[in-house]
């Protein structure tokens, strides 16, 4: 199902013997917009430690409740590395989350594109460090690749949205599916500039961003944004409504 970002904030995170803190962000990988971590304000606990989750250890989440249980103990994530997430989070840095937990890489070719959705199970936490040849493998892709680092949801809203004639808004919310957590379209806050309308816009059809500058180019002028079929957020995001958004952008924009 599609969620919004926003609506999913606040969510109580709930290990194996109790919960564990509230969730605040979320970090996206800038490739494949794929949700990579839930980050989770432990509270006074583990004296307002914020951890990071990955949605593989996601079980089978109670929406009703505003919960997300994992398969995960309090004592395993107070004993977890603990990374600093008010600086970029490197893969130096998830390479120490991954020797500790049980999670599947998704970098370096094969491994977790997506997740295992709301009914993923975790294996028994392993003690083994993460094999050498894979650290130095992901040592020399990341010198190649210039040590690439997550994004943050929080620190993204608000980004200015341009099309390729002038600006058409900033980023509001975003829109994710819960089961693979990629984000599918970002919410844009149109403002002054389409009264009264709402769009969305998939990371497929952004041109570039320049993450200096916080803002978002899409490959598409402002006349053909503002005729793109209009967003209700009051409404379930319907298969027939993201066919006829995607085939109206499809007859001007080359899928990447």
């Amino acid at each position: 199902m599609k969620r919004t970002i926003k609506n999913l904030m606040g969510f109580t995170m709930g290990a194996l013997d109790g919960e564990i803190g509230k969730v605040t962000d979320f970090y996206f990988d800038d490739v494949t917009w794929t949700i990579r971590y839930l980050v989770v304000e432990t509270g006074n606990w583990l004296l307002n430690r914020k951890v990071l989750i990955s949605p593989e250890a996601l079980l089978q989440c109670d929406w009703e409740n505003k919960t997300f249980p994992i398969k995960l103990t309090k004592e395993q994530i107070e004993n977890s590395p603990d990374i600093d997430t008010n600086q970029p989070v490197s893969r130096q840095h998830e390479m120490e989350l991954y020797a500790y937990y049980p999670w599947t890489t998704y970098w370096g070719g094969g491994g977790w594109a997506g997740g295992m959705g709301t009914s993923g199970m975790m294996m028994p936490m392993s003690s083994v460090p993460m094999d050498e040849a894979v650290k130095d493998s992901i040592k020399t892709s990341d010198a190649e690749a210039g040590d690439p680092h997550l994004r943050s949801a929080e620190n993204v809203d608000g980004y200015k949205i341009n099309a390729l004639d002038d600006i058409i808004g900033d980023v509001e919310d975003f829109i994710v599916d819960d089961i693979n957590w990629k984000i599918n379209y970002l919410i844009v806050d149109t403002g002054n500039w389409f009264p009264g309308k709402k769009v969305i816009i998939s990371p497929n059809w952004v041109k570039n961003i320049k993450w200096e500058t916080s803002e978002v180019t899409v490959n598409a002028s402002v006349e053909q944004i503002k005729n793109s079929p209009e967003y209700d957020a009051s409404k379930y995001l319907s298969t027939d409504y993201e066919t006829n958004l995607q085939n109206y952008y499809g007859r001007f924009i080359s899928h990447k």
